[in-house]
Parts: structure tokens; sequence; C-alpha cells
């Protein structure tokens, strides 16, 4: 039996602000699993744009889940409720998990946990959970995209977009990525998009306008780009609204090609999702992703790594736009 302490360090928010004000290290009681959870020693947790939502005020943990961030996490199972047949003590697992995961310890639903894909490093393996379950949902669920369609996918260098754009080229499509510098465009390509807009230099419209248009747009920035994005599709497009970093209201929106197109316009976010509704997708993933992980056809592109005591400044790097890929925390 894994010795478990009383205590852990774990990254609490104080109070809406920025990440030096209110990201700070504090000793929590380490949390017990409930019916249908396992406890994760934490190895690696995953930095993603909505724990800077979280932590700016913006997107509170759903009911019953911590007040602490990180939504993705990989380490060792080190303790498992009595319900629980799956794993074992000893397990390595990922998980996907709605709050807790900046911490040396993290409850887990059975069910959304998933097995180290074969040859991955733990730090590798804790970069996958957030970013694929919401590029599999949102492209292939909710956007339907089937080989020999279009899809454009903004912010492409971002840990989703470099997911999603890997995944898509995988599958039959022919991608379109927007990214804001010639760097970023290259990772872009070099992933397998077959045209990197740099939307500095570039009008996405344009470009997309002259291609014929998109059967699928992956959109995280609103604001201006709705109405773009709905001009840029074409008869039966689906516009795919994931987030938002700019406002989701949009004054003077033309609904008429929405109707006349015949277009969908949908979205969806993963954290709010029911047990079940996470562990469909998780065993979709284990069934169709999981191999091309393993074959390394697809797989997360990392950053840079800081330890769990430097979140504010892991904060700071994905706010600030520079990174390409994941940005991680060392438990």
């Amino acid at each position: 039996m894994t010795d478990i302490p009383a205590t852990m360090t774990a990254i609490e928010i104080e109070g809406a602000g920025g990440p030096p004000e209110v990201l700070k290290p504090t000793t929590r009681d380490v949390p017990a699993p409930k019916a249908g959870e396992v406890l994760v020693k934490v190895a690696y947790a995953g930095v993603n744009r909505p724990d800077c939502i979280q932590r700016s005020g913006g997107y509170p943990p759903p009911p019953g889940a911590s007040d602490i961030p990180g939504l993705e996490i990989a380490g060792e199972v080190v303790s498992i409720a009595p319900d629980v047949t799956r794993w074992k003590v000893g397990d390595q697992v990922c998980a996907l998990v709605p709050g807790g995961g900046y911490a040396e310890y993290c409850t887990a639903a059975s069910d959304t946990c998933s097995p180290i894909p074969e040859g991955y490093s733990l730090e590798e393996a804790a970069a996958i959970p957030e970013n694929y379950y919401t590029v599999w949902t949102n492209v292939f669920e909710r956007g339907r995209l089937q080989k020999g369609e279009t899809i454009l996918i903004h912010g492409g260098s971002s840990g989703i977009g470099t997911t999603a754009i890997q995944l898509a080229h995988h599958f039959g499509a022919t991608v379109y990525a927007t990214a804001g510098s010639a760097e970023k465009c290259k990772v872009c390509t070099d992933l397998g998009a077959d045209r990197a807009i740099n939307y500095r230099e570039e009008d996405f419209q344009a470009v997309l306008k002259e291609a014929g248009g998109a059967d699928v747009i992956l959109d995280m920035v609103g604001g201006p780009y709705i109405q773009k994005n709905v001009d840029s599709l074409k008869l039966e497009g689906r516009l795919v609204q994931i987030a938002f970093l700019q406002p989701p209201q949009v004054d003077g929106f033309n609904f008429l090609k929405v109707m006349t197109n015949r277009l969908t316009i949908t979205g969806s976010t993963l954290r709010p999702r029911t047990v079940a509704q996470k562990a469909a997708i998780a065993r979709q993933l284990e069934e169709k992703v999981w191999p091309l992980l393993a074959a390394r056809t697809v797989k997360p592109i990392m950053y840079k790594t800081f330890p769990l005591k430097q979140a504010a400044e892991a904060h700071a790097l994905m706010e600030s736009s520079k990174h390409i890929g994941k940005i991680m925390l060392k438990a």
C-alpha cells in the first residue's frame, strides 16, 4: 500500500486577478476518492486557457468540483473507491478532471481515466486529455467532419489547434489554419495543415473564399470572427464555437446566410458535462485515437514545463500567446 500523506501542496486562486497576484501555493488536505473515483498522485498537470479564465473570475468550477484549477493530469493511482474495478493501486493513468489538477494529489472519476499511451512519458500523457477530448467531441461529433471535407482551424498553434490539425489531416480532411506569425504558420503546415494563414498579414475570409469555403470551422476567437466565419462556410457548413478570446456578442450579425445556406452553428463546453458523457468520449478516444498516439501519427506538441509552484509564470506565458503547443506543470 502506498503511503498517502494527510496534506499536499496545491495552487489556489485567492480571488479574480492576474497570475502573480492571485495564484498562490497553499497546503490542502489530500482528498479521498468518493464512489466511482480514484486518487492519483499527480506527476504532471496541463495548463489550459480555461484555467486562466477561471483565475480571472469567468469560469467557475461546476458544483461539487474542486476550486483548485487544473483540468488534466497524469500520474499513479494510489487509492481507489470500493466500487472501482477498472483500475488498481499502482496503475499509471491520464485523466480529464473538472478541477483539482494543480496539486500533488487529485481525485478523478474512474471512467474519465485512460491508460498511458504506449511509449509515452507521464509528462506527454498529461498533455492529452483536455485537448483530445475537446477536439474529438467538437470537430468529429458536433462538427461531423468527414474525409474529403475542408476545415478551418483558428488558433492553429495552440494546444487545441495543433491537436485538431493532426487529427483532421489524419482522417482525410483538407486543413486550413490561422496563426499569428511565420514561425507558428510553419508549425501548422509541418503538422499537416494544407495552408496556414498568418492573420496579421492575410484575411482568412478572402483565402477561404478563393478556396471555395470550409465545411467546418473550429473557432475560439469570437467577436468579429463570428460573421466572417459564417460567410466563409460552404452550403451545409458547420461553425463550432469552443471559446471566446473576444466578446461572444456581435452587433449587426446577419443570419440570412445561416438560413439560405442551411448552416449549423453549434458549440460546447467540456467541463460541466456529466461523467457518463465524458466517459463516452474517453472510450471513443481509446479506440480510435490511442493507437494513433502510440504510433506517433498524432502527438501532443510540448512547449514548456514549470514546477507546480510556478503556476503563475505558466499562466503569464499562456496569456502572452508566445507559446506553441502545451504548457505543463510538474507536481
